[in-house]
This record gives C-alpha cells, structure tokens and sequence, in this order.
C-alpha cells in the first residue's frame, strides 16, 4: 500500500493524495470517518477520508464494503478497481453532481465537431509542446558528450514543431488525430535515445499496448493507467462528464475526456516518471515478468516502486504558465479541468492548455 499524508494549506492539495492498495486479499471498509485496509484479520493502515481525493485498488481480490463505497461517494473521493497491472475494472460513482447547465453545454460541444475540434487542437498542441520539452531537455543534457544522440532527439522535436500550426487549420477531428499520429511516431521513434539505462532489454521500438510487449512500454502502460485515474477524478470533482469527450469518442465504459484531459500531460507526467525510474535504475530488468504469450508486466514490487516515486512526483513545484503562479504538479489535472468547466461555461474564449516549461 502506498500513502502521503496530507498536505498543509490550500484544501485543493486534497487532491495530491492518493491511496494505492497493493496487497492482494485486502478488505476495505468504513471505520468512523476513516478507510481502513484489513488483511487476514489485521488492520494495516488507517486513513481519514477527507485526506483523500482517490482510492485506487490494484489487484484482483481486493474488496471493499458497500459502506466505504456509500462514504467515498458522499466524500467525492474516486473508488476504482484494477488488475495488478493497472487495468481498469470498475468504479464507484455516486448520483451525478454539478451544474446541469455545464453538462448540458459539454454535450453540445461534443456533438458540434467545429467546437470539438477546438477544443482537441489546443489539448494536442499542448501534449506535442510537452513532447518536445522532453526531447530537447534531454538534447540539452547529453549536448557534446553524445552528439549522435543529441542529433536524433533534435530531429524528432523539429519533425514534431513543424506539425503544430496546422491544427489550428484543420477542421474535422480525424485530421487532428492523424497529426497527433504522426508526431507520435517522430517521438516514440526518437524515446530510445531517451534512455541512458545499458541493458539492452529496456529499449522500446515503438509503442505497444493491450499487451505491452517489452519493459518500457510495461512502465508506461501501467503510469497511463494511473495518470487517467487522476484525470477522472478531476473532471467529475468539477462537475463534467468523464465519459463524454472532444476528440475520444462515445464508448460504453470509456472515460473519453479524462483520455482528453490526459494527452497535454503524458510526456510531462507518465513519460518522465518513467524515464527517471529507468536512468536512474531505481527499476531494473529484474523488475519484470516475461509471459509466453509475449506480454511484459510489472512485478508487485516493482509497481510499489513506481507508486512511490509517483506521489513524489506530484509534489514537485511547477510555474503554471496561463495563472501565473507556482502550483504543485499533482493539482494540473483539477486546474485544467477547471479551466475547461470555465471555457465551457463562456468564461473563458478558449481552452487554454497546459503548456510546460
């Protein structure tokens, strides 16, 4: 299980807290105003509801009661169940909340494709500006000492930078998505260089998914997962629907604007998370499972690792460049929500994206 405790100040840094329940036949329940996690007969951690913006659940015999499910709905506090390799399973959701108004208008948005596609080119080009943020940090830190590799990830942070402006002239979401695709291939072409690990196994030829065929994209997978918990938290904490997106479509099941909400974050989140676990050997090769079906999956004790260096991660201090102020990261995702429920609500003329620095 993984924990912070609550931090100081502004009630918004609820929203840093999340509860992650690794261990495998956990039970969890409702004692007074608290969670706590029971195994075998044995409390093993106690947490205070209003410390909590989420639980989330990895493994497949973890249970909660219907009381803690009852509370968390009340509290607002997100309830999601996973497979231990982060695969989404289920959630608790109280009665919608919210301005009806804000939903009526996102439904509208949604379904008038010149507004939607205002919305998803702002969030794209925000996602491709973060992109290359991370080719080029890591152009810079390599320098003299690895021109070659320099080269390469200049490459791909030019092919990216050329593809920008044109989202803003497309006018159906198919176009959007097939820049996005493009520049997608450009970077993940270009990750390899990203890694300064030597074992040759934790490399990565291109993104693989459902299942992720190799170590990284086994680390990437499994943050992804993560990171659109968090997206949805934030758009339901704000009063939109999660499932009813700009660029990911309508599907049964699917939380499309949280996938929305998450593209500008990827590279600055998941991707960096990622990359520091890896350069800095904090997980190895030992830290994976090979199946013979030829899926790659985290180890328990490697997810643990990777848990950990999330909630630290979300405690780092960022410039948000559009309020003009120093936030910590883990909030970006309830102020961008915010900022779309503004921008929706006419407030605001256009969605402005997270753009990083």
């Amino acid at each position: 299980m993984q924990s912070i405790t609550n931090p100081k100040t502004s009630p918004m840094k609820r929203h840093l807290n999340t509860l992650f329940v690794t261990l495998e036949g956990a039970y969890l329940h409702k004692d007074g105003a608290a969670v706590a996690i029971r195994h075998e007969g044995q409390v093993k951690l106690r947490v205070p509801l209003h410390n909590l913006e989420g639980i989330v659940c990895l493994g497949w015999d973890t249970c909660a009661s219907a009381s803690l499910m009852a509370a968390c709905a009340e509290a607002k506090v997100s309830l999601s169940f996973h497979n231990p390799h982060g695969k989404f399973l289920a959630c608790t959701q109280s009665f919608t909340s919210g301005n009806i108004l804000l939903r009526r208008e996102q439904y509208r948005r949604a379904d008038a494709e010149p507004a939607s596609c205002a919305i998803a080119a702002n969030m794209i080009a925000a996602k491709l500006h973060n992109s290359r943020q991370v080719l080029m940090r890591a152009a810079r830190d390599h320098g003299d000492k690895d021109p070659h590799r320099s080269a390469v990830l200049l490459r791909a942070s030019d092919a990216i930078l050329q593809r920008i402006p044109y989202l803003h002239r497309v006018t159906s979401l198919d176009s959007i998505r097939g820049i996005e695709g493009d520049c997608a291939t450009f970077y993940f072409e270009a990750f390899p260089q990203l890694i300064t690990a030597r074992d040759p196994q934790l490399q990565i030829k291109g993104r693989s998914r459902r299942p992720p065929l190799d170590p990284v994209n086994a680390l990437l997978s499994f943050l992804y997962v993560i990171l659109m918990h968090d997206c949805r938290s934030a758009c339901e904490s704000v009063g939109l629907d999660s499932q009813c997106g700009f660029l990911h479509r309508d599907r049964p099941g699917r939380p499309s604007l949280a996938l929305d909400l998450m593209e500008e974050f990827r590279p600055i989140f998941a991707d960096r998370a990622v990359l520091t676990l890896l350069n800095r050997q904090q997980i190895t090769i030992q830290d994976f499972r090979f199946e013979e079906s030829g899926a790659v999956l985290l180890a328990e004790d490697a997810r643990k690792t990777v848990l950990a260096h999330w909630q630290e991660r979300k405690q780092e201090e960022i410039h948000h460049p559009f309020l003009d102020e120093k936030i910590s990261l883990g909030l970006l995702p309830m102020i961008q929500a915010r900022l779309l429920a503004r921008h929706l609500r006419g407030d605001l003329d256009a969605y402005p994206a997270y753009l990083h620095k």
